[in-house]
């Protein structure tokens, strides 16, 4: 009898993983998002039993992602995730904007099968690339029978999609998971875990996401900080704004009276924290809402989803 073979939709968006330089020595001076991601498969093997899709959802450097983008990436998904026959999706992306193309995806597919980000932090064109590794552990976690959920692999280091950061401008080791830890290890193309796969329940459907989504901007508490920066954003129509806090959760006194007014207004308002690690824990006196432990960018991807219904 003849068994049917597995895919593994790789779905490819640009980044340094795709990217070109003029000499093979150059590993910054590069242009991300220059090379297909069926040229980037083609010196890949399978794991065994599985065919690869190849499908070029966009060919950009990461920094420059759009919501356009991103809609487009998680219907891609929505769509392959729902074949009988394809076992899971990896997703090549810059490492720029990893961390929060993960949590979105997460946020919107909550998947029961496994979509696998990756990337790397020297171009195609490197004398030593660090691509091709990180994209067949990624093709690895995929082809596990009981992966599930939006994760990142890099570096050999599996981290789920509501932890992970990008913590290093070059190193190949960039991404951590904060106090969370990973979520385990690819070691020779076998998948060791440390802890649970990432779950939940979509918060925002995947056809149900606009073309025009609702305004969120970021703010910095720091030394000197005053009211002009929110007061600006709140005559331009701003819909949300998150605020990274210094410490647990404190924010310099003239930008909170600006965020109160704006919250008072009818403004959605959130706060997280600078830290790298923690979260910020509830205390009496706190007159702004707290992300649940979510650094900025993920919390401005909360309330704009939040925002949308």
């Amino acid at each position: 009898m003849q068994v049917m073979q597995r895919r593994i939709v790789v779905l490819g968006t640009g980044g340094t993983i795709a990217g070109r330089a003029a000499s093979a020595a150059d590993n910054v001076g590069y242009k991300a998002g220059e090379v297909g991601v069926a040229d980037l498969l083609s010196g890949v093997v399978a794991p065994e039993g599985v065919e690869l899709v190849a499908e070029q959802v966009a060919n950009i450097d990461s920094k420059d992602m759009d919501f356009a983008i991103w809609r487009r990436l998680a219907q891609r998904c929505a769509h392959w995730l729902d074949q009988g026959d394809v076992g899971g999706v990896v997703v090549t992306h810059g490492t720029d904007t990893m961390e929060e193309t993960a949590f979105f995806l997460q946020s919107v597919l909550a998947p029961h099968k496994a979509v696998v980000m990756t990337g790397a932090m020297r171009p195609a064109t490197s004398a030593a690339p660090d691509g091709p590794q990180n994209l067949a552990d990624a093709l690895a976690v995929a082809a596990s029978p009981q992966a599930s959920g939006v994760c990142v692999v890099f570096a050999g280091t599996l981290h789920g999609a509501p932890d992970v950061q990008k913590v290093h401008p070059y190193r190949l080791d960039a991404f951590a998971s904060g106090d969370a830890g990973p979520l385990g290890y690819v070691e020779e193309g076998r998948v060791r875990m440390l802890r649970a796969w990432p779950q939940g329940k979509p918060v925002r459907a995947v056809t149900a996401l606009p073309e025009t989504w609702p305004r969120v901007e970021i703010v910095l508490s720091h030394a000197g900080a005053g009211s002009a920066v929110v007061d600006a954003l709140v005559q331009d129509g701003v819909a949300g704004l998150v605020v990274a806090t210094t410490g647990n959760g404190t924010v310099h006194h003239a930008l909170e009276e600006a965020l109160l007014r704006a919250q008072a207004s009818g403004i959605a308002v959130r706060r997280a924290t600078r830290c790298p690690l923690g979260r910020i824990l509830p205390h009496a006196g706190s007159r702004l809402p707290a992300a649940e432990g979510l650094s900025p960018v993920k919390a401005r991807i909360a309330l704009m989803l939040e925002l949308m219904a």
